[in-house]
């Protein structure tokens, strides 16, 4: 499975592109800016942008969305529970990050469901707490975060259908159940690296881990 991070927006967003090596079918995890950057990226690798995925559906995750699709058709989906969120984000917050609204998903997911290109599959984790709808993806080896879980940070939980309870059962049921060496690569480049490990958040995260009381 190819992976690369690409660091956009003013808002340190990490998007991803992922793609299946044989069939080089690609998609792209919350394209929040610098769409032509990301697509340009896969093209130069010889992917073909199939999906857009977002892990949730706020503004500065989802604002490159129209932009993309309309540069390479690729649908968007996102968690049932945050579709209509996608289309009602605040158009004034979009505009200042010079964004877009998004179009509605294409394709809504639940827990459990696989999201797949080519021969590579991405399992769908629901964990809510950042929002309803929030979800992580996961291949063994890695799990995209989204804004559920940092390098040594959560999600932030005071925004509309937050919750750090929620959240924190979310990260412990869902995410610290993964095998310990699973690389996490998070939804902002908030942290000490780009990217950290289940076993070392388990530990050493200051809200949810084990030094900090779980």
């Amino acid at each position: 499975m190819f992976v690369k991070q690409v660091e956009v927006s003013s808002m340190a967003i990490f998007a991803y592109i992922v793609g299946c090596e044989k069939t080089k079918d690609a998609l792209v995890i919350d394209p929040s800016a610098d769409t032509e950057r990301l697509i340009n990226e896969a093209q130069s690798r010889g992917y073909t942008i199939k999906y857009i995925v977002n892990t949730h559906s706020h503004a500065d995750h989802t604002m490159g969305n129209l932009k993309m699709k309309e540069l390479t058709g690729a649908k968007i989906i996102i968690h049932e529970k945050d579709a209509a969120g996608l289309i009602h984000q605040p158009l004034q917050m979009i505009m200042a990050l010079g964004g877009e609204p998004s179009p509605p998903a294409d394709i809504t997911v639940k827990d459990g469901d696989l999201i797949t290109i080519g021969e590579t599959s991405l399992q769908v984790i629901h964990t809510p707490g950042h929002s309803p709808g929030g979800m992580c993806l996961y291949h063994k080896g890695i799990v995209f975060t989204g804004d559920t879980l940092f390098v040594g940070a959560v999600g932030r939980t005071d925004l509309g259908g937050g919750s750090m309870e929620v959240l924190a059962s979310s990260i412990h049921k869902k995410l610290f159940t993964l095998p310990d060496d699973t690389i996490v690569a998070p939804g902002h480049n908030y942290g000490d690296a780009p990217k950290s490990t289940i076993g070392k958040e388990k530990v050493y995260n200051p809200y949810v881990g084990q030094r900090a009381g779980y």
